[in-house]
């Protein structure tokens, strides 16, 4: 069991006295997975920090190594700090570790990779103790060395996360209270928290992260205080919101983070299409709640993904599906309420969006695409769709067609049975026909029966427009009959050129 070191919290054998905030029986339940976490690390860990105390200098496990490990779901992952300045990390690791890597060296950090005995690779950054803060324009730290492991703590964004093991002795090292507050599944921050989020406005949405990715809550002073600075969001870089923006919506219980993001301000300010959202129903309430129906939807897709492989693409495309609703809003002589073309309006600020936040073209274009198609099915009915149009359907989707498959069907929300029970009876009609026509057709490889060098040869024509419009027409023809033989779409090629050349 760690020892006490520097801390009136400390995860010691001696416990809290029962007239204490946290029970005893939680706080022996985080320190009994701690010890199982940190004994199969130990052999990395201990080798290390021998090295390091060789050289003069301390090493110590830390942040959400430690709070990961007292959650029992420390990995392969390790963050370490350090006394030890960049350069004499570099001279302690590099004889030890199997790769050696400096990209956030500016930062007092050191990478590298070593491979434990039983054959685990593990990866390992060191940081040398250090406190940074933002200037009131600066979208990046300024950094600055520190002498202290409690000084390098109270810099960090929450008390779960301010917390460290000192090795190898294993003394546990808890000045804030982080152990209390992860037992009782609260982020807090170590000192006030409008210091935290003025040193790294980020942290605000480290927040919301943190609330999704372990389903803790924040506390009533955290969120006052996000709401008081959301507009400090604004001095940090794009990418920085786009990567902690991913991590929330890959998480566990993304509902959580996006309601406090909502809640606090901080969405109008990173994804203002969010709140938006959040449109005033009219007095017969024609038209859902469009805000709840967007996360509801969310969660559906979620559980139509693989275990285990939570999808970004989907789960973007999920939660922007209806952006465009609020500008298309139309409420009509007969006491509806209309959306028309939300999609394609939707598609166009999906795009716009997703390119302030820098995110990369491929992903940015397949969201796109996704809002763009997510209303296709509502023209299939009850299966009135021809051949032809179920392959435009697959050709249109290319490869996001199992997407499209499970954004569709977590579009449906309707509390009435019936309608949600006819709805997925028509999308398993649609998707019984596509596996049909793909058995017939290879639709995933759909092209035309003759291509362009054989439209060349049979034209007697050399490369140019002309071939492109050929081949073109040629698509059309395998989108709407299915497959030709090739003696009956050379046939239809010359009939095409025919009609080209008759003027």
């Amino acid at each position: 069991m760690p020892n006490a070191k520097n801390s009136p919290h400390a995860a010691e054998q001696d416990l809290p006295a029962a007239d204490a905030d946290v029970p005893t029986d939680r706080l022996n339940l985080v320190q009994r997975s701690a010890v199982t976490e940190l004994l199969r690390v130990a052999p990395v860990a201990d080798d290390l920090a021998r090295r390091f105390a060789a050289a003069g200098h301390r090493l110590a496990l830390v942040g959400g190594s430690v709070r990961d490990a007292l959650l029992g779901r420390l990995g392969n992952d390790l963050d370490f700090t350090t006394d030890a300045r960049p350069e004499q990390v570099l001279a302690i690791v590099r004889p030890w570790a199997e790769a050696v890597w400096e990209v956030g060296i500016a930062f007092g950090t050191v990478g590298c990779r070593k491979q434990a005995p039983n054959g685990h690779d593990f990866l390992i950054e060191i940081t040398t103790y250090r406190s940074e803060a933002y200037d009131r324009t600066s979208r990046k730290p300024e950094v600055s060395y520190g002498d202290s492991i409690e000084d390098d703590l109270v810099r960090r964004d929450f008390t779960v996360n301010a917390m460290a093991v000192d090795l190898p002795a294993v003394d546990f090292v808890d000045p804030y209270g982080g152990l209390e507050d992860l037992a009782d599944r609260v982020l807090r921050t170590p000192g006030t928290p409008e210091a935290s989020f003025g040193d790294d406005p980020l942290r605000m949405m480290r927040a919301a992260r943190f609330a999704a990715q372990l389903d803790f809550d924040v506390a009533p002073e955290v969120v006052a205080a996000m709401t008081a600075m959301a507009d400090r969001i604004d001095i940090v870089s794009a990418e920085r919101v786009r990567d902690e923006f991913n991590k929330l919506v890959l998480s566990p219980h993304p509902r959580k983070g996006l309601l406090l993001l909502v809640e606090t301000g901080i969405a109008a300010r990173v994804m203002p299409e969010l709140p938006m959202l959040r449109l005033e129903l009219d007095e017969h309430h024609r038209h859902k709640d469009v805000y709840e129906h967007t996360l509801t939807v969310l969660e559906q897709a979620m559980d139509l993904e693989a275990p285990g492989e939570p999808d970004l693409v989907l789960r973007l495309a999920a939660l922007l599906h209806d952006i465009g609703k609020p500008r298309t809003r139309r409420f009509e002589d007969d006491g509806r309420v209309s959306f028309h073309h939300h999609e394609v309006v939707g598609a166009h600020m999906t795009k716009k969006r997703m390119k302030a936040l820098k995110y990369p073209k491929d992903i940015t274009d397949d969201v796109t695409r996704l809002v763009e198609l997510h209303l296709r099915f509502h023209g299939y009915g009850t299966g009135e769709w021809t051949d032809s149009a179920v392959r435009r359907y697959v050709r249109d989707a290319g490869p996001l067609l199992d997407r499209l498959h499970k954004l569709t069907r977590s579009d449906c929300t309707t509390r009435n049975r019936r309608r949600a029970a006819a709805l997925a009876r028509a999308y398993d009609s649609l998707e019984e026909r596509i596996a049909k026509l793909q058995e017939q057709e290879q639709l995933d490889a759909i092209r035309p029966d003759l291509d362009g060098n054989e439209i060349m040869r049979i034209l007697d024509v050399p490369p140019g427009p002309l071939v492109g419009k050929a081949y073109k027409h040629m698509l059309e023809m395998r989108l709407e009959n299915g497959p030709m033989d090739h003696d009956t779409a050379v046939a239809e090629l010359r009939k095409w050129w025919d009609r080209q050349t008759a003027g």
